[in-house]
């Protein structure tokens, strides 16, 4: 009998790809088209027109197409594409996912500086985004993967599911995004209101409001509002652009503008995979986490305050949008704290003026390639702090121009200026030493929790890091006024025995922000019943709906078939546990952590030849395949198969070297295929 994932695999083979539509834009009953809208707010749509929102995504047309395709080619190492017209149409000679050479039309542009990508239709109603781009400056075509290695097959190839632009990037390149996925099928009916981040993707739905306008016209009755909260403060307003703007998990499908950003999504704390250890920007996670950082997140500056909202550019250009602010009038300091004096000045600044240094975005906002052209720049507005760089070796913003200079260097030329002093601890100090295990990290990470005058994102990170060493974090966490130290709290505090999650996680369940109830209603799915009261009990089954709703809103995403398989496997669902663990193996070969929890599942069921095939399917398609090679020595150890034992677990040292898990269990089966009597 096939086992379960291989029946999986056959099935999945046996049928069509879903032949859907190609994504398109369709009216909306609540959207109306973006024209209505000029007819009042022609001074705002003049700013928006020519805005990278408007050009986000265009039908390739010969005014849109912004690269080279007089038959240009690009010689790849192992991505080789020839780039030409057929026709009206634009067209890429390239690899498909079958690693055959085709022809693949462009349907559309995405994105208009300082590089361009094409968008190629697969089957399955699927938009694909070309990993080869135009970069419009240098006038070039390049590699987003210059390093290779990205083969037919692979789920980063542009053919692959994390180069899918229903999954991973249509939401915030149109309006009134329906993604529509369909599961079964592992296709889409995507649709949209309009192809462009328009005036309704930050507005909300205009019906309502145009209908009444023009009712109303001449009547001196204002119309009928929006359903957008975002300008009602400076926070609400970063959460409204957080929704695109963060690197973040989608909790509902659909998500009208103006909401509070956690009931739509879980953003990413400060993680080593993400961020240095001074929260600076690592990874491409765009400038909600970095801002929030910020002192000027704290004091109560919007984006507004800084980018003009519908053209987005900021309101002035170099240090003039700085000193709108910081300057030597004390009248014009809007924060308390802010204090008055000529920071656009050699005596503040220390470089002659005209110099990159003389610019305060050069020290405070260092700047970071993305997508190899693109510099993003770190929106924390730190101050620079070479001795970080020397005692934990974060970067600092001295040497990203004197990069030929020590920190120590940078230092003497901050005393000099400023005066010798002793900096205050930072953060990053306690994530770097947490992240290096070191004593007494876990009572540095609690005082972080509990110091308020952190900002939020810094509490909900140091909770996150705490829960890694397997600490709890302060119980006052858990009703902090910000839901991003709550979500963190929650999540904890459910790694704890059941007792600890009975007295604390409760509460939460009632919480009137979606992440904070879902999270905690995880931490107690597998709590009987007849420890809870009948009231807890209806609230945990009304938020774990939610966390469902939540995962099946992306679940073309092969993490969220590993939240429900994890839920259903605690709730004691093996059968509905094992079917989620086969879709996010179908969905992605190389994604490790399912075949491993998926194997453990099997072997809890005694089915250990089925957890022996899962794992070894796995060790062609992962990419480091050490933790695959450990359990199945683990597994033939089980089974009392020395020498096989022996082999894997010699794999998994030779990939792993270094790791004591595998370096133990290796000399356990070494010493007892050496006291085995010969044969």
């Amino acid at each position: 009998m096939l086992s379960g994932l291989a029946g999986l695999i056959a099935l999945l083979l046996a049928v069509p790809p879903a032949q859907a539509a190609p994504p398109r834009g369709e009216a909306r009953a609540d959207h109306v088209p973006d024209q209505q809208c000029v007819a009042c707010h022609a001074g705002q749509a003049a700013r928006w027109a020519g805005s990278k929102h408007a050009l986000a995504m265009q039908p390739a047309t010969p005014d849109t197409v912004l690269g080279d395709f007089d038959d240009a080619l690009f010689p790849g190492a192992d991505h080789r594409a020839r780039f030409f017209r057929r026709g009206g149409e634009f067209v890429v000679r390239t690899a498909g996912p079958d690693g055959k050479d085709a022809d693949f039309p462009v349907t559309h542009t995405f994105g208009v500086h300082p590089l361009q990508q094409y968008l190629l239709p697969l089957p399955g109603g699927r938009l694909q985004a070309l990993t080869i781009a135009w970069d419009v400056r240098a006038r070039r075509w390049f590699s987003l993967y210059p390093e290779g290695g990205i083969a037919p097959g692979s789920s980063l190839h542009w053919s692959g599911r994390y180069q899918n632009w229903n999954l991973m990037c249509g939401e915030c390149h149109t309006t009134a995004y329906e993604k529509a996925y369909d599961e079964a099928r592992d296709g889409y009916r995507t649709t949209w209101a309009e192809g462009s981040v328009g005036c309704q993707a930050c507005h909300g739905p205009g019906r309502d409001h145009a209908t009444s306008a023009g009712r109303l016209a001449g009547s001196g009755t204002a119309p009928a509002a929006t359903p957008n909260r975002a300008l009602h403060g400076a926070h609400d307003q970063v959460d409204q652009c957080a929704a695109c703007h963060a690197r973040r998990t989608r909790l509902q499908e659909s998500t009208p503008p103006g909401r509070p950003f956690l009931d739509d999504f879980v953003p990413d704390n400060l993680r080593a995979d993400l961020y240095h250890a001074d929260g600076q920007q690592l990874e491409e996670v765009f400038e909600y986490g970095s801002y929030r950082q910020s002192r000027m997140y704290q004091a109560g500056v919007a984006c507004s305050d800084c980018h003009e909202p519908h053209g987005g550019k900021t309101r002035a250009t170099g240090n003039a949008l700085c000193v709108a602010c910081h300057n030597a009038d004390p009248d014009t300091a809007r924060f308390a704290g802010l204090q008055a004096k000529d920071y656009d000045s050699p005596r503040h600044h220390f470089h002659a003026a005209g110099k990159p240094g003389s610019e305060c975005v050069s020290c405070h906002m260092p700047g970071r390639n993305y997508m190899i052209v693109h510099e993003r720049r770190d929106h924390a507005i730190r101050i620079p702090r070479p001795d970080l760089t020397r005692r934990i070796g974060t970067p600092n913003a001295c040497q990203g121009c004197h990069a030929d200079r020590p920190p120590e260097w940078a230092e003497a030329a901050i005393a000099k200026h400023h005066g010798s002093r002793t900096p205050p601890e930072h953060y990053g100090e306690v994530f770097a030493a947490a992240r290096a295990g070191r004593p007494g990290s876990d009572a540095r990470l609690t005082a972080l929790i509990g110091d308020g005058r952190l900002p939020a994102i810094v509490r909900a990170s140091a909770i996150e890091l705490l829960a890694g060493m397997g600490g709890e974090p302060p119980a006052a966490a858990l009703a902090d006024t910000d839901p991003v130290v709550r979500t963190a709290a929650a999540a904890a505090w459910s790694a704890q025995p059941a007792a600890e999650r009975l007295a604390r996680l409760p509460a939460l369940l009632g919480d009137p922000i979606r992440a904070v109830r879902i999270t905690a209603a995880r931490g107690l799915a597998d709590i009987g019943d007849t420890l809870l009261s009948a009231d807890v009990r209806t609230l945990r089954s009304h938020a774990l709906a939610e966390f469902v709703a939540a995962q099946q809103a992306m679940a073309d995403m092969p993490g969220a078939q590993v939240n429900l398989a994890t839920l259903f496997s605690a709730q004691g669902d093996q059968a509905r546990a094992g079917r989620h663990y086969r879709l996010a193996i179908a969905q992605d070969p190389a994604l490790d952590p399912a075949r491993l929890d998926y194997a453990q599942l099997l072997l809890a069921a005694r089915r250990q030849d089925e957890a022996t095939r899962v794992l070894r399917d796995g060790l062609a398609q992962s990419a480091n395949p050490g933790e695959l090679h450990f359990a199945l020595g683990l597994l033939a150890g089980r089974r009392q198969q020395w020498d096989e034992a022996a082999r894997e677990l010699q794999r998994a040292a030779a990939l792993l070297p270094g790791d004591a898990r595998i370096r133990r269990n290796l000399d356990i089966v070494l010493r007892r295929l050496q006291a085995a009597p010969q044969h």
